[in-house]
């Protein structure tokens, strides 16, 4: 019976991972429709069969125990689930699992009985439970397959309010790393010079002129449980944990980036002395913007900038930035295939992004003016980390997921910069005072 339903699950899981490819090659990693709805039909249709496969070998197992112990029942051991064997290890990146659904029910059902019931589990790797995972490696639980952890890890960065892509972030190994803010400019009187020299005149010396300073990276964490409900479900489950886990790390680290207190988490721009703040306009009505407000922004962007920045919004603001004009000529446009291509649009040329962490209309922030790239962002080497306990929760019925992600972030900048000509200084990020 079970080899016919492991030959059938077999078959699944390569229409699946055929799906996912052309999906990958020829639409940029997004389904249409037709192919997501034949792809949700063959997961629903492996999650049946993956139950009854253990419905089947649990009944082999319970069997088996009852007559080697004269009736007493006992947990079965590691490697009594069905055997699972890969021709190509570094091919299948999701061990033999259909989604984190299937993977965190199978891990909940181990830790139950406090060994491997599943042989896909052996593959992975795990350790006996006892102690909670610690820097440095696992003590406990298996480790999550990796095309699992990149899905995680696609969904985070994926959201178009997201700042975690666009800043300058790189990978550390560390818990914290030796960062050097140099704001000197070509045109200063301080750092690297260029200097003119007649033939016979010795070269003047320049010396670098930065500050260091370690920037720690902070611990963000989600932690969630699950009852045995929920557990039972696999599909919801993979859902819940990749998707809601994904949102929530999203969410908060990209609010940290923009508004981060500098204190057990990032200093976010817009709390940090990087920014110009441009003053409202002599006689300017509370909750307005005006043309020259969004012209005096714009003049204040570093140069170099422009070409990278956008403009981050809070959607309140929409209504009065689709009537802005100078000289009856508008300066706010939409996107380039119309209406039909919102939302957003442009502003003097640049994207609008609108964002859930952009302050209500009339608050400063309501409209910046942002180079993510004027943003430095270390993250820990090996993205989000991923760990499910059996101990917590033990008389509720529930289990507990964990997901921590390590990351740090400040503006290379610790004030505005003065320009070669004038005395209105620049920055990576513009915003206007707020219109009370």
């Amino acid at each position: 019976m079970n080899k016919k339903l492991k030959a059938r699950l077999a078959a699944i899981q390569q229409e699946c991972k055929t799906l996912v490819s052309a999906a990958d090659e020829s639409h940029e990693g997004v389904m249409p429709e037709v192919d997501q709805k034949t792809f949700d039909g063959l997961m629903v249709e492996a999650e049946n069969i993956q139950g009854q496969i253990e419905r089947n070998q649990s009944m082999a197992d319970l069997n088996q125990s009852m007559d080697e112990t004269d009736g007493r029942q006992v947990p079965a051991q590691s490697g009594s689930a069905p055997a699972y064997s890969r021709n190509n290890s570094q091919d299948d990146e999701n061990m033999g699992f259909q989604n984190m659904g299937e993977f965190a029910t199978v891990v909940q059902q181990s830790c139950d009985f406090g060994v491997a019931q599943d042989s896909r589990l052996s593959v992975l790797g795990s350790a006996a439970p006892g102690s909670p995972h610690r820097e440095g490696g696992s003590s406990e639980g298996y480790l999550v397959p990796p095309a699992m952890r990149r899905e995680i890890w696609q969904l985070v960065y994926g959201d178009d309010d997201s700042l975690l892509n666009d800043v300058d972030h790189e990978p550390t190994a560390s818990n914290s790393v030796s960062f050097v803010k140099d704001q000197t400019t070509p045109w200063g009187a301080t750092g690297i010079q260029a200097l003119w020299r007649n033939e016979t005149k010795q070269m003047k010396e320049s010396t670098l002129d930065f500050e260091g300073e370690q920037l720690k990276l902070h611990e963000l964490y989600a932690f969630v449980t699950a009852t045995e409900e929920l557990l039972e479900d696999a599909p919801r489950l993979a859902s819940r944990l990749t998707v809601g886990a994904a949102n929530a790390i999203n969410w908060k680290a990209t609010e940290s980036i923009a508004l981060g207190t500098g204190a057990g988490q990032p200093l976010g721009y817009q709390n940090s002395k990087a920014p110009v703040v441009i003053t409202k306009e002599d006689g300017q009505a509370a909750k307005t913007i005006l043309a020259e407000n969004i012209a005096k922004m714009y003049s204040r962007m570093l140069p170099s900038s422009i070409t990278r920045s956008h403009w981050r919004v809070n959607i309140d603001i929409l209504p009065q930035l689709m009537f802005l004009t100078i000289k009856d000529r508008p300066i706010w446009t939409p996107p380039a295939e119309g209406f039909k291509g919102a939302p957003g649009g442009y502003l003097l040329g640049r994207p609008i992004r609108f964002s859930e962490h952009a302050d209500t209309l009339g608050t400063k922030g309501d409209i910046q003016l942002i180079d993510p790239k004027g943003y430095y962002s270390p993250r820990k080497q090996g993205g989000v980390k991923f760990a499910e306990s059996m101990h917590l929760y033990f008389d509720r019925n529930l289990k507990a997921f964990r997901w921590i992600f390590r990351l740090g972030g400040t503006p290379y900048l610790s004030k505005p910069v003065s320009p070669a000509k004038g005395t209105a200084t620049k920055s990576h990020f513009v915003f206007l005072e707020t219109r009370a």
